[in-house]
C-alpha cells in the first residue's frame, strides 16, 4: 500500500514552479489585455525571485546539514529538489523570453517602442552617448578587481556590469565591475515623431562601458544580476533571552543581505571566461546560472505599465472595477447586530470595518480592542483607529508578527508606533507564527460585556483588500466572542488553544477538525449515500490531508479542490484519486480565501479560514476559521464555490500526469469568470443576502440576476 500512496505525491517545488508557470501563461493569453500582461509578466519574476530567496535558499542550507532530511512525501533528498529544480527554471525562462519577445512587438503596434542601444543609427548614439555622460557617468562607481582589490561583496538582486581590463603591454588581465543602483530611473524614455522610445538603463551603460574605464583597457563586458537566500531562522538570534526581539529581527534583516548565492542570471549569453569567473567567485554551480533575453529584473514591466496608464491608455487595461461601497448610513456594528455579515474583497469595500474601528476608538461603551496583525498596508488606517482608540482610554491588545516574511521591516515601524500610543503589543509565541485574522471589540453596557468578532481569510491592509479575493466575516454572537476572547487570553500567556465549538484554531483543533468532517464524508460514501468535499484554498502539502483526501476519492466521494498554488496531490490516479478533481484559478485578482465545505444542502457544513493546508500553517502557525452556521452566508458561501467550479476563462484543471490544463467552454456552455461575476453576485451584500450562485440542484430555486445569472442556470439544467 505504501508504493501507492507515494504515486499520489507532487514535490512542493516543483509544483510551486507549475504554479508560476500558469502566472507566466498570462503574459501571453489573448484575452488578457496588453498592458496586464506586462503585469503578469513581472509577477512571475518578482515570484521567481522570492523562489529562489526562500526555497531554494532553504534547500541550499539542508544541503550543509550531515543528516540530510528528505521530503516527507516524494522522498527527495534537497540535492535531488535542487537539481530537478533547475531544468524547469531553464525552461520556463525559455518561455519567458519567447513572451517578451510577443510582448515588445505589440508594444511597438501601439506605439511604444523599445530601444536597442547596441544597434543604435549614428545620429541615436551621439545623442545617447551625450545622455550616458551627463546624467549616468557622474553618479556610476565603477570597481577593479586584481591582486589589491578582492572581489567585492554583491548585492542580492542588483544588477552589474562586469569587464574584462587589459592595458596594452599587459599580460595579466583584471576585472571591472559596476553597480547599476537606484540612483538614477532605470526606465529610460525618449519621444519621436508620433512614437515613445523605451529602453533600459543598464542596456545604455553595457553600450557605453567603455568610457568608464581607461581608454583601450575594456575588452569584453557582460550584465548580470545575483540572488541571494534569504531564508533566515529567528531562532539563531533568540539565544540571548535579554535582547528586545525588535532588535533580533533588525539584525537579522542586515544579515539577510549577506546570505549565500542562489542563483545568477546573465543577460544574453555572457563570454565563457567571464561566466565562469563570476561563479567561482559566488560558488555556484553551471546550473545555477541562467543566460536570458528577456530583462534582468522584470519588475521594469510594472514601472512601463504605469507609463501607459500616464500616458492614458485605459484601453490596454482591464476596465474599472472598484469595490462596492456601502450606503451612506450603513454601520457595520448595527448591522452584525442584527444579523452575521460576510464581506468579500474586493467586490465590497473594506471601509465598512475601517469605521466600525474607528467608532469603536471613540465610543464610550467600548472597553477593548484586540487585533492580530500580521501584514499592514504603508499607510496603515487600521493602525491610525488602533492608535485613536489607545489614545482615548481604551485597552487595545496587538499580536503583531514580526516574522511576516519581507514585511518584518514594516511591522517593526509598525509595532513601535503602536507601544508609543500606549498599545499592549504582543509578538506571539516563540515556535508558532501567528498567522490568523481575528478581531475582538469588547463594549460594557448595562454591567454586562457583549463582544463583536471578526474573523477574516486576508490581512488587515487596505492596498491588498483590492487586489486579492478575501472574505470578512463579522458576528456579535456571544458564544464565538468568548472563544475569541479565549484565543487572545492563551496567545498573550504563549498558550495555545485547544477546545473550541464554533472557531477552529491551529495547530491543536484546525486539522483535527478537518479531518474529522471528511471522516463523515467518507462513512456516508460507505453507506452508499451521497457525499461531498468542496475545498478552496492557496495551497496544499499536508500529508495527513492528503493521505485522507486518497482515502475520500477510494471510498467514492465526489470531491472538488480549488487551489491557487501549491498542490501536492495529484488528481485522476485510477483507483486512487479518480474522485478527486483539482483546479487552479490564476486571473485577475490574487485568489487568496479559504473556504471548507462537507456535504450540501440541509447537510452542509461549511467553514472560512486563515489557514491552507500547508504542514506550515496546520501545525506550525497560529490559524483562526469559523463553522458558518448562519443559514444565509453558508449559502453565500456555497454559491461562491459553485461560481468557481463554474469557470472556464481563469481555470485551469489538473491532469492525471500533474500538469494544467486550460478549461475552456463545452458547446452551449457560456463564458464564466468567476472573479468578475462576483460583482454581481455581491452587489447587494451590504443591505441584503447575495444570492447564491446556481448548482445542478439548486437552480430551479435560485434568484434570477440577470445575464449570466439565466445563463448559468439554463446550462446547468441541461448538464
Amino acid at each position: 500500500m505504501e508504493p501507492q500512496r507515494q504515486s499520489v505525491f507532487i514535490n512542493r517545488e516543483l509544483s510551486w514552479l507549475d504554479f508560476d508557470r500558469r502566472v507566466l501563461a498570462l503574459g501571453k493569453e489573448k484575452t488578457v489585455p496588453l498592458a496586464e500582461r506586462m503585469k503578469f509578466t513581472a509577477i512571475y519574476g518578482s515570484n521567481l525571485d522570492e523562489f529562489f530567496m526562500v526555497r531554494v535558499g532553504s534547500l541550499y542550507d539542508r544541503t550543509l546539514l550531515k543528516n540530510e532530511i528528505t521530503d516527507n512525501k516524494t522522498k527527495l533528498t534537497a540535492a535531488q529538489q535542487l537539481a530537478a529544480i533547475m531544468p524547469k527554471t531553464a525552461d520556463l525562462q525559455q518561455q519567458c523570453d519567447k513572451i517578451v519577445v510577443k510582448l515588445r512587438q505589440h508594444l511597438a503596434e501601439q506605439g511604444y517602442v523599445r530601444i536597442d542601444f547596441q544597434n543604435l543609427a549614428k545620429e541615436d548614439d551621439r545623442f545617447w552617448k551625450k545622455y550616458f555622460l551627463n546624467e549616468m557617468l557622474p553618479v556610476l562607481s565603477p570597481q577593479i578587481i586584481d591582486h589589491r582589490h578582492p572581489f567585492p561583496f554583491l548585492r542580492n538582486q542588483e544588477i552589474y556590469l562586469c569587464a574584462t581590463l587589459k592595458a596594452k603591454g599587459d599580460d595579466a588581465v583584471s576585472y571591472g565591475l559596476i553597480p547599476i543602483s537606484s540612483q538614477f530611473d532605470r526606465m529610460l524614455y525618449l519621444k519621436k515623431d508620433d512614437q515613445l522610445l523605451y529602453g533600459l538603463a543598464e542596456e545604455l551603460i553595457l553600450r557605453f562601458a567603455d568610457l568608464v574605464f581607461p581608454k583601450g583597457m575594456l575588452q569584453k563586458k557582460c550584465l548580470f544580476r545575483v540572488t541571494r537566500n534569504a531564508d533566515i531562522d529567528v531562532k539563531e538570534g533568540m539565544f540571548d533571552q535579554d535582547i528586545d526581539y525588535r532588535q533580533v529581527m533588525s539584525e537579522l534583516l542586515k544579515k539577510r543581505r549577506k546570505l549565500a548565492a542562489v542563483r545568477l542570471q546573465f543577460w544574453n549569453e555572457p563570454p565563457q571566461e567571464m561566466a565562469k569567473y563570476l561563479c567561482e567567485k559566488l560558488m555556484l554551480p553551471e546550473k545555477q546560472c541562467f543566460y536570458q533575453e528577456s530583462p534582468l529584473d522584470l519588475s521594469c514591466y510594472f514601472k512601463l505599465a504605469a507609463r501607459l496608464q500616464a500616458d492614458g491608455r485605459t484601453d490596454l487595461f482591464y476596465p474599472v472595477a472598484k469595490p462596492m461601497q456601502a450606503p451612506a448610513n450603513f454601520k457595520l456594528s448595527e448591522e452584525a447586530k442584527r444579523r452575521d455579515v460576510l464581506i468579500a474583497y474586493p467586490y465590497q469595500s473594506m471601509r465598512p470595518f475601517i469605521k466600525m474601528l474607528m467608532a469603536a476608538a471613540y465610543d464610550p461603551d467600548v472597553v477593548s480592542i484586540k487585533m492580530t496583525l500580521y501584514r499592514m498596508a504603508n499607510n496603515s488606517q487600521i493602525v491610525q483607529a488602533l492608535v485613536a482608540a489607545a489614545e482615548n482610554g481604551k485597552e487595545v491588545v496587538t499580536i503583531v508578527e514580526l516574522r511576516a516574511r519581507f514585511d518584518e521591516q514594516n511591522n517593526i515601524d509598525w509595532s513601535k508606533k503602536l507601544e508609543e500610543a500606549g498599545c499592549t503589543v504582543i509578538y506571539g509565541l516563540d515556535d508558532y507564527k501567528v498567522h490568523s485574522k481575528l478581531t475582538l471589540i469588547t463594549r460594557r453596557s448595562q454591567g454586562r460585556y457583549f463582544y463583536t468578532t471578526q474573523i477574516g481569510t486576508g490581512n488587515y491592509n487596505e492596498k491588498t483588500s483590492e487586489q486579492y479575493t478575501d472574505l470578512s466575516f463579522v458576528t456579535t454572537n456571544q458564544e464565538v466572542g468568548e472563544e475569541a476572547a479565549a484565543v487572545f487570553n492563551n496567545l498573550a500567556v504563549e498558550r495555545l488553544t485547544d477546545d473550541t465549538e464554533h472557531l477552529i484554531v491551529a495547530p491543536l483543533h484546525f486539522k483535527s477538525v478537518l479531518l474529522k468532517e471528511m471522516d463523515a464524508e467518507i462513512e456516508k460514501a460507505r453507506l452508499g449515500q451521497p457525499a461531498r468535499i468542496i475545498l478552496k484554498n492557496n495551497s496544499i502539502s499536508d500529508k495527513n490531508i492528503i493521505e485522507k483526501l486518497v482515502e475520500a476519492s477510494q471510498a467514492g466521494v465526489s470531491t472538488d479542490m480549488i487551489v491557487r498554488g501549491i498542490c501536492c496531490v495529484q488528481a485522476g490516479l485510477p483507483g486512487l484519486t479518480d474522485h478527486l478533481r483539482i483546479r487552479s484559478i490564476v486571473g485577475r485578482y490574487l485568489e487568496h480565501s479559504r473556504i471548507y465545505a462537507f456535504g450540501e444542502g440541509a447537510d452542509l457544513r461549511i467553514y472560512m479560514a486563515s489557514g491552507d493546508f500547508l504542514t506550515r500553517n496546520t501545525e506550525r502557525r497560529v490559524e483562526v476559521g469559523i463553522r458558518v452556521d448562519d443559514p444565509a452566508i453558508a449559502k453565500q458561501l456555497w454559491g461562491i464555490l459553485q461560481l468557481q467550479l463554474a469557470d472556464n476563462v481563469n481555470a485551469r484543471e489538473m491532469r492525471p500526469d500533474g500538469s494544467y490544463a486550460k478549461v475552456k467552454p463545452a458547446d452551449g456552455q457560456p463564458l464564466v469568470d468567476s472573479q468578475m461575476e462576483l460583482y454581481n453576485y455581491f452587489k447587494d451584500g451590504f443591505t441584503a443576502t447575495a444570492p447564491a450562485a446556481p448548482d445542478k440542484k439548486a437552480a430551479k430555486e435560485a434568484p434570477a440576476t440577470g445575464g449570466i445569472w439565466n445563463k448559468l442556470r439554463s446550462w446547468l439544467r441541461s448538464s
